[in-house]
């Protein structure tokens, strides 16, 4: 199928396509990669009236590493993280997870702000981003807010974006000494999407206990969940693959996914337990070479 009849706007400054979201509003779509946008106009998912492509927004592509955390433009191309030798060096779990995100061609297109703002609970940089406690930036013609992720991401493909805004920026805060990353997915073929999607973050004391650790799933809900139920139990204790264990055997509990041509419910909580101790184990022993 060939999308509808849409008018096509190319802006090449912030403000100017801030003041093109104010004059069209609700019959506007923001498309940067197009990775998303378009197959869903393709199959008339999407209709809108006038597309405003952010592409020469050039202000909008970079990637920065301060002491306290790394900075992410919204138009940042998928390989240009997966590629960054300065994120790689304070963050693998990054780097690791931008090579699971579709294929070659996905990653050279599509963008950070354009997957974030699309919200798939099985994507992988949702997740990403909620383990390591990014924020996300949005920018209108009335300023700028930050907000966690919890805040951003509501429901299958739903955000708290408004109509107004813009996603210009992510920011992840650099990780402590001694932590260590892993993340791992279940898919029907490489490059698919994720059916469960497992990452985890864990730092180590002076010696060698868990001082934190952070656990996210994506696959068994409208939004990406984290399980401080289960890192919790990990916190004070020296890592064991029988601690990791014991703690991931309440999942099941926790979650509720819902059945689909893909995998039953009771499957992908099976999936979940098998991938949450996998990424929990990874990340101890890497948190334990620092």
């Amino acid at each position: 199928m060939k999308p509808a009849v849409f008018e096509y706007e190319t802006p090449t400054t912030l403000s100017e396509a801030l003041c093109l979201l104010d004059e069209f509003g609700y019959d506007a779509k923001i498309m940067s990669g197009g990775q998303s946008l378009i197959p869903m106009m393709n199959m008339r998912l999407a209709r809108p009236q006038v597309i405003i492509d952010i592409n020469r927004i050039e202000e909008l592509n970079y990637i920065r590493v301060t002491e306290s955390e790394i900075q992410i433009g919204g138009l940042t191309h998928h390989y240009q993280v997966e590629e960054s030798k300065e994120i790689k060096k304070v963050c693998p779990l990054i780097t690791e997870g931008m090579k699971l995100i579709g294929h070659s061609q996905i990653r050279s297109r599509g963008t950070i702000g354009g997957s974030v703002v699309h919200a798939d609970p099985t994507a992988e940089l949702p997740v990403m981003l909620s383990t390591l406690g990014a924020t996300i930036t949005l920018a209108s013609s009335e300023g700028y807010r930050t907000i966690e992720t919890d805040e951003f991401f509501l429901t299958y493909l739903t955000t708290t974006i408004e109509m107004n805004e813009i996603l210009v920026s992510i920011q992840i805060p650099i990780p402590p000494a001694n932590t260590g990353y892993a993340i791992d997915e279940f898919t029907l073929r490489k490059g698919d999407f994720a059916i469960v999607l497992a990452a985890a973050s864990i730092t180590l004391d002076g010696e060698g206990r868990i001082s934190s650790a952070t656990l996210g799933l994506g696959g068994v809900d409208g939004v990406p969940v984290l399980l401080d139920e289960v890192t919790d139990g990990l916190v004070g204790n020296f890592p064991s693959r029988e601690l990791i264990s014991e703690c991931c055997s309440v999942i099941k509990e926790l979650i509720d996914p819902e059945p689909d041509i893909h995998a039953s419910a009771e499957y992908r909580k099976d999936l979940c337990v098998t991938y949450a101790i996998r990424v929990l184990e990874r990340a101890a022993e890497r948190a334990a070479k620092q």
